[in-house]
């Protein structure tokens, strides 16, 4: 395990993937350099589906890659590994343009749950799809645009008592005094007519590259963490990994952050359809098919919580996870996420296997515990399900925090998973 080449990718990647638009092409980018087949959903890809097959299908944000090994038959069992490309972050209305007092202002609407404050003074970048009359998607991205401005403390006293913005009037950005609106320049930036552009779906992310830092270098800053690093550990534990006698499948969903109900989140059809579509290939029917889920395994990878510094009563007291001491296995009483038993004696013999160390990770009883989803691809699919993740300090800020180990111990695992040596 190379650390430092891990985290540097990782900065690459979460580098080329501003929105879960991005990050889906991303993933299918370095995919198809390596030899998958890009499958186009209005035809019928089931027929170069077969053993051997390579293949990789993008449906909006999110993206879905197989691979079957040679040896496939009725009843090879799936190893899946499912994350997320969308993060915390705000939304342009759309009829984004606005403006006050001179002013130039985007109009944006607050997605998921950003903690809020981590998002002002920082320069922001826009970044998502622009859809013309004509049905065509146009990927953009405008580097350092726009900020969202606090008020000066000579006009707000209080500000260090207690700072809770409003999320209609104070979360608005700043982007100019002068110039083209909003969609006229992501048009620009796009290079078609601004007229043409008949729907839009961007976001805004913080435009500060990705950094290492700390007395020895040990830690690693970046944005949306949660939870693009744990699609870049399934993507390159696809790719270096050593293919075993199971299916593969990486499958990186959008909207996790608002609940995963659409067509391309957890809660959708996307994978079934996917591992329907295998099965069906190799010759199987929705009985066989059945049998195979009953013997496979989803790995549900999304990012945790290392104990806080500075809070560290806000954790469960016999369970404290620290930066650099490996991923998370997580576990809740009420399902919130979905590791049970098995799956725990499954993530041992994975993690011992890869030769990674590994944390049991619980909510403190008074603190409410967040979710992913494992326990949605659990009830969709019914197939067996554990929650691990990397863990993190600041999770849903602009900019979050691990240690540089953590990631890279998470794909060597996530590698041993997909191989089934564990």
């Amino acid at each position: 395990m190379d650390a430092t080449a891990h985290i540097d990718d990782l900065g690459r990647f979460v580098s080329a993937s501003p929105s879960s638009y991005h990050a889906a092409a991303e993933v299918a980018r370095r995919l198809t350099a390596a030899g998958y087949t890009l499958l186009d959903e209005t035809v019928n890809w089931g027929r170069v589906a077969g053993p051997g097959a390579r293949l990789v299908l993008v449906r909006d944000g999110a993206v879905i890659a197989v691979a079957i090994p040679e040896t496939a038959g009725l009843y090879t069992p799936f190893r899946i590994l499912g994350a997320h490309t969308d993060s915390p972050t705000f939304k342009l209305k759309p009829r984004p343009a606005m403006g006050s007092n001179g002013w130039l202002q985007a109009a944006v609407e607050v997605y998921g749950g950003p903690i809020l404050a981590s998002w002002f003074d920082r320069e922001l970048e826009l970044a998502g799809r622009l859809v013309t009359r004509d049905g065509t998607t146009h990927l953009v991205r405008t580097g350092p645009f726009a900020r969202i401005p606090h008020l000066a403390i000579h006009l707000d006293r209080e500000v260090n008592n207690g700072f809770t913005p409003d999320k209609q009037r104070d979360l608005q950005p700043v982007f100019g005094v002068d110039g083209p609106d909003v969609l006229a320049h992501l048009a620009r930036l796009a290079g078609v007519d601004a007229t043409e552009v008949a729907g839009h779906d961007v976001v805004a992310v913080d435009s500060a590259a990705p950094a290492r830092f700390g007395a020895d270098g040990s830690l690693f800053a970046s944005g949306r963490l949660d939870n693009l690093s744990s699609v870049h550990a399934g993507l390159t534990a696809l790719l270096n990994g050593e293919m075993g006698e199971a299916i593969t499948v990486l499958a990186a969903f959008d909207h996790e952050e608002i609940g995963s109900e659409s067509r391309s989140g957890a809660a959708g059809p996307l994978l079934a359809e996917v591992l329907e579509g295998v099965s069906v290939a190799l010759g199987a029917d929705r009985l066989d098919l059945a049998r195979t889920i009953a013997g496979s395994w989803c790995l549900s990878a999304d990012a945790g919580h290392a104990v806080h510094p500075n809070r560290p009563e806000r954790h469960d007291p016999t369970h404290r996870p620290t930066a650099g001491g490996g991923p998370l296995l997580k576990i809740n009483a009420n399902q919130r996420y979905t590791t049970d038993a098995a799956g725990a004696a499954l993530w041992a013999r994975t993690c011992a296997a890869a030769n990674v160390p590994w944390q049991p990770f619980v909510s403190n009883n008074s603190v409410p515990c967040g979710s992913t989803i494992g326990p949605i691809t659990a009830t969709r699919i019914g197939i067996p399900t554990l929650d691990v993740g990397t863990p993190l300090l600041s999770m849903h800020s602009a900019r979050e925090l691990c240690h540089v180990d953590d990631p890279a111990y998470l794909s060597a695992a996530a590698a041993v998973f997909f191989s089934g040596l564990a």
